[in-house]
């Protein structure tokens, strides 16, 4: 029996939508709306990015989720994977039942028609769907508009003979998903994670030496029986929606001047493709902490998000360019006016960092949130800096620190 597929929700948008407020929602952070993004109490400052956390798909993604759990209450709901980079979402719907495919002892063989199975925002690979229809189970499809974008483009550089270049992780869900679209429609596909990578592909291609070198150098980055004289002859640019916005466009003109030198200006649309595939919403984001910088002088930037999460890493390293910068998991990393537990840009291991707040005097926080972190934790942080700034001869507003 072929498996029930759901791209438009479940018709329980309003049935959900207290939970997800209480859940979610702050009224701290409608109030810094309000009063044009900053906030003051005290001695302390705080600027918030004018676009930040939970995006049109993370918001939909986690929508639909909680409309899986309403509409079938005593059905078997998995998540193929985390529903978006978050843990403090993810947590809340485990705790509501639903299991993770990727936890110990999950399997999907072992799921039965019976069952529900929700695909996150990132979206899966061609094989993985191709293995949940099979087991007839009913599927949430809460992929994101932006990805699927991606994925149109991917198609038709397959179809059209063009190898995708892909900037992104290769260890990302979203752009394993991607480059299975190309294999799935006969195409070729290559991951560039850097600046530094992508030289080394526009070095092959305008001098073509040593192919070994080359293969060993990319080996789990290729799709297989990949040929790089033969593959990079043509070549279609793409994107994980959640890069630094930038690099994908600097990438975009580094593939195109060697393709140019290769081949000549007179070839090239022949030789190489590119089509917008950069998330609008992450674009903001980015644009938005850009602005943030630009207008205000804040002595730091908090910037919260998980740490697995590649648009929140990415406005990180935004704001480390210019101003001491940290990265916090969620509210819980900010121990005291003392000490904070962050994870430093370019690196994998968060750590303690003390006399991080500067003492006494005014003190201008910036601060900007993943497209994963819903609005709580922003507006939970900002009661904590509250209370760490606290000046007691200051009529400055008290806040809740749960809201």
């Amino acid at each position: 029996m072929p498996s029930l597929i759901f791209r438009k929700g479940l018709d329980l948008k309003h049935a959900v939508a207290g939970m997800l407020a209480d859940s979610y929602h702050s009224t701290i952070v409608e109030r810094i709306k309000a009063e044009d993004f900053s906030y003051r109490a005290g001695r302390l400052t705080v600027h918030l990015a004018r676009e930040f956390g939970f995006c049109y798909g993370v918001d939909r993604a986690v929508d639909y989720a909680y409309q899986t759990r309403k509409r079938f209450p005593d059905r078997q709901v998995f998540l193929t994977g985390e529903i978006i980079h978050n843990p403090h979402v993810n947590d809340k719907l485990r705790a509501m039942g639903i299991r993770f495919l990727t936890d110990a002892g999950e399997d999907l063989d072992r799921l039965e028609p019976a069952d529900v199975v929700i695909l996150p925002a990132f979206g899966v690979s061609v094989a993985v769907l191709q293995q949940l229809e099979r087991r007839g189970c009913t599927l949430i499809d809460t992929t994101c508009g932006s990805v699927l974008n991606v994925w149109k483009n991917v198609r038709r550089y397959a179809e059209g003979g063009y190898t995708s270049v892909i900037h992104g992780k290769v260890w990302h869900e979203e752009t394993q998903a991607t480059a299975s679209q190309a294999v799935a429609y006969g195409g070729k596909y290559l991951v560039v994670f850097d600046r530094a990578e992508t030289a080394a592909v526009c070095d092959f291609i305008t001098s073509g030496d040593d192919a070994p070198a080359f293969l060993a150098r990319f080996a789990s980055a290729v799709s297989p029986g990949f040929d790089p004289h033969r593959d990079l002859d043509r070549i279609g640019l793409a994107n994980q929606t959640t890069m630094l916005m930038t690099e994908s466009l600097e990438i975009g003109d580094m593939i195109r001047a060697a393709m140019v030198a290769r081949h000549g200006e007179a070839d090239l649309p022949e030789r190489y493709q590119a089509f917008d595939t950069i998330c609008s919403a992450t674009q903001d984001r980015q644009d938005a902490v850009v602005g943030l910088l630009r207008e205000h002088a804040v002595d730091l930037m908090l910037v919260i998000g998980g740490y697995n999460s590649s648009n929140t890493t990415n406005l990180a390293r935004i704001c480390a360019a210019s101003r001491p910068t940290y990265h916090i998991a969620d509210p819980e990393c900010l121990l005291s006016a003392d000490q904070i537990r962050h994870r430093p840009v370019g690196s994998k291991t968060e750590i303690l960092t003390s006399a991080w707040l500067p003492r006494g005097g005014p003190v201008s926080i910036g601060l900007t949130s993943g497209a994963s972190t819903p609005d709580n934790l922003v507006g939970a942080a900002v009661a904590k800096l509250t209370t760490f700034a606290a000046d007691p001869s200051s009529e400055g507003k008290k806040l809740s620190p749960s809201k």
